[in-house]
């Protein structure tokens, strides 16, 4: 910070400030010119990113785009003050005003003040840094050998400056096992190297580090602090969004896995329990073999079972006759057998998709590049961070056969997806009975709803509803003209009229 400040001491006194904004969150840009040329600084504070750079030139979104520090424009910069042992300087602006950089990972700002007092913050929530006191930010470090000797079991409380690279670079050089003399040396050698550095991008632990000190493996070296900065913002920024992205792809796959394996579980104890339960049949036998002592209008008769020495109670519609309940059970067996053949395979499919997404968490995790990336995301059939819907909208977006389906992200977001974000000729869709998503078809001029979508969109609602870890799920669906919320009625509860219900297999896309 110390020799970044300096540097852009020599190229930006006498120029004024033009333009600040900010077109992206957590992003903010700073223009300056002398009449001749401008000098652009483009602070990036999001969490985990905290940097600065210095673009040639920078083109305004013509849309979201917001002005900021108002008071600041056509002010002269006057100085650039660097705050002692302090990860913060400040652009001195004439008539006592500034525009200070507060550079502090996750809580970085940028502040615009005025005789030392702050107005205006550019991260709203650090609400505390209103009560910064720039002459109060100065800190001091006695680097001198005595307090070295006196602090010499706690120098990273007296170099507190020092970042995890410095002392890694001592550890390295044996700082630990050298005597004392020794070790100050070593200290005293790289305080030298610090004061009058060059910049160094090294790969450090396969990730590109900016270092001041010639260490590990130097893939790129310079005397200007700006040219390095520059350099390793870009490089910073395209690394932190390619990781964020490779974690959110992850984090997508295992979601599906772990929804795949209680799936699995869930359904092997159904099938097993199905199985291994022929009660319809044995009932529907022992009826018709006990048929003459049977009479229409019994609500039950216990009957001996065929299998043992047991007496089984078997329930009966008083209102048929023998042979039509003894339909009924055989009809009931029938179905279960068609359950048992549904889960079957239902199970079998699903343990093809844990092998499948096993292999694609495993492909993941060892990509290092992008265009591999992208790849194993379009494989997976996963929605792009980057490229996909914003984060702020209250649904997930799904296409299906040239048909728009929105899915609602939770009981408030189910509101406005139906309430304000709907056609009252959208399809509406949700798992009966249960909590869950409400789910959109969106309506086209003059076309039906084709049944095939409808069940897509009906599988979506099951998923994403209290019955998705179920082989089969009844699904409501209507026109969004005859869905109504009642004024009071909780987060996500609606009244439906003339409502249909399908029955379809979740499905998680």
């Amino acid at each position: 910070m110390r020799q970044l400040s300096t540097s852009l001491d020599d190229k930006i006194i006498d120029y004024s400030v033009v333009s600040c904004f900010s077109q992206n969150k957590d992003e903010l840009i700073i223009e300056l010119n002398n009449s001749h040329h401008s000098f652009f600084i483009k602070a990036n504070l999001m969490p985990g990113i905290c940097c600065l750079s210095f673009p040639d030139n920078f083109q305004r979104a013509r849309k979201n785009s917001a002005d900021l520090f108002k008071d600041s424009i056509l002010k002269r910069v006057v100085a650039v003050h660097q705050f002692k042992n302090e990860r913060s300087f400040s652009l001195e602006l004439e008539g006592h005003h500034s525009l200070l950089f507060k550079m502090h990972n996750n809580f970085a700002n940028v502040l615009f003040l005025k005789n030392d007092v702050v107005k205006e913050i550019f991260r709203n929530h650090l609400q505390t840094d209103f009560q910064l006191v720039p002459e109060k930010m100065n800190r001091s470090i006695d680097f001198s050998e005595e307090n070295f000797i006196h602090h010499h079991s706690s120098l990273n409380k007296v170099y507190f400056t020092f970042g995890k690279l410095v002392w890694d670079y001592l550890d390295e050089k044996g700082i630990g096992q050298l005597a004392l003399q020794e070790q100050w040396l070593l200290l005293e050698e790289t305080l030298r190297l610090l004061e009058k550095p060059k910049y160094y991008l090294i790969e450090r632990k396969g990730k590109q580090v900016f270092c001041l000190l010639p260490w590990g493996k130097v893939s790129k070296e310079f005397s200007d602090p700006i040219l390095a900065i520059n350099e390793f913002s870009d490089r910073l920024i395209h690394d932190q969004i390619f990781y964020q992205e490779k974690n959110n792809v992850l984090h997508q796959l295992h979601t599906k896995l772990k929804g795949s394996e209680s799936y699995l579980k869930k359904n092997t104890q159904k099938l097993n329990e199905l199985v291994n339960d022929h009660h319809y049949q044995h009932w529907a036998d022992l009826i018709m073999a006990n048929l003459n002592n049977i009479k229409t209008g019994m609500d039950n008769i216990s009957l001996p079972s065929f299998y043992d020495e047991r007496t089984v109670e078997v329930k009966l519609k008083k209102e048929l006759t023998p042979q039509k309940n003894a339909e009924v059970f055989y009809r009931k067996a029938k179905n279960q057998q068609i359950e048992i053949n549904k889960l079957k395979e239902a199970i079998k499919q699903k343990e093809n998709e844990m092998v499948k997404l096993t292999q694609w968490i495993d492909a993941v995790e060892r990509t290092e590049e992008w265009k591999e990336l992208k790849k194993k995301i379009a494989d997976a059939g996963l929605p792009k961070m980057h490229e996909g819907q914003a984060e702020n909208l209250p649904f997930h977006e799904f296409e299906f056969n040239g048909y728009k389906i929105l899915v609602g992200r939770n009981a408030q977001a189910n509101d406005k997806l139906t309430l304000k974000y709907s056609n009252k000729d959208d399809l509406w869709l949700h798992a009966k009975d249960v909590a869950g998503s409400h789910v959109l078809i969106k309506y086209q001029s003059g076309k039906n709803f084709p049944k095939d979508v409808i069940e897509y969109a009906a599988g979506l609602a099951a998923y994403n509803s209290k019955r998705k870890n179920e082989a089969l799920c009844p699904v409501a669906f209507t026109q969004k003209k005859y869905v109504r919320k009642r004024k009071g009625d909780p987060a996500g509860m609606v009244v439906v009229e003339r409502e249909e219900v399908i029955l379809v297999e979740p499905r998680m896309e």
